[in-house]
């Protein structure tokens, strides 16, 4: 895949998502990113081999209103509070959140979508997709939300995202799910400089404001239960 600058990429997949009625993302334009990250051999997670990125301590709990993400004033009074742990570390995920993990990750830098349509399974249980209705095909569904015809685009944010770390919300409980990125369920106004420099590898420094504008994380997110379903893959908040 060449090296294409990923405020470009970014661009034509808000534009193809907006286009869909999939999301609504903020139009200012991108300050500065470098270009897209160039896979090669076996992706490490940060925190995977030697702990978290510095500055970044997510190996925590916390107790935020609803997912965490409003700003004073637009806590959603009828949701109960959810607990929410952050991590880097891919060792305390459950066995099956691990193994459908790697398999994301194998299918990503395969460079080839069909990979994805058994992770993604039938019926009731198949993952939620964007601008996915019942009875569309999955992958072509993911193709159209891509910025290329072959839907390079989404394995390459899908690896971006599942190499970031992870939100554990509400541990134990019926509606327990791990969500990539950990930003998807953070007060996003209060991101350390660390955080941002790991959110900047998923989004551009414009989405960047227009999330801090907007209130909340609103690119991709990716939820895996915690027997390892692959539950959903949804742009928004």
């Amino acid at each position: 895949m060449p090296n294409v600058p990923a405020s470009a990429l970014r661009g034509r997949l808000r534009a193809a998502l907006f286009a869909t009625g999939a999301l609504v993302l903020a139009t200012s334009p991108a300050l500065a990113l470098s270009e897209l990250k160039t896979i090669g051999g076996d992706p490490v997670t940060p925190g995977q081999a030697a702990g978290n990125p510095p500055g970044l301590d997510l190996n925590g709990s916390t107790t935020l209103p609803g997912k965490g993400n409003t700003t004073s004033g637009d806590a959603k009074k009828d949701e109960p509070p959810a607990t929410i742990e952050y991590s880097h570390d891919v060792s305390k995920l459950p066995e099956p959140v691990r193994k459908m993990r790697e398999q994301i990750i194998e299918a990503a830098v395969s460079g080839d979508p069909e990979r994805l349509r058994a992770l993604i399974g039938t019926g009731e249980k198949r993952t939620q997709i964007p601008a996915a209705e019942a009875g569309d095909d999955p992958i072509e569904a993911l193709k159209s939300i891509s910025g290329d015809a072959d839907g390079l685009e989404i394995l390459a944010i899908l690896l971006d995202l599942i190499t970031a770390g992870y939100a554990h919300v509400n541990p134990g409980e019926p509606d327990e799910v791990f969500v990539w990125p950990y930003f998807a369920e953070k007060n996003i106004q209060s991101l350390s400089a660390p955080e941002k420099v790991e959110l900047l590898r998923i989004v551009t420094a414009g989405d960047l404001m227009g999330m801090q504008d907007y209130g909340s994380y609103n690119f991709f997110q990716i939820g895996l239960t915690p027997d390892g379903r692959w539950k959903f893959l949804t742009a928004g908040d």
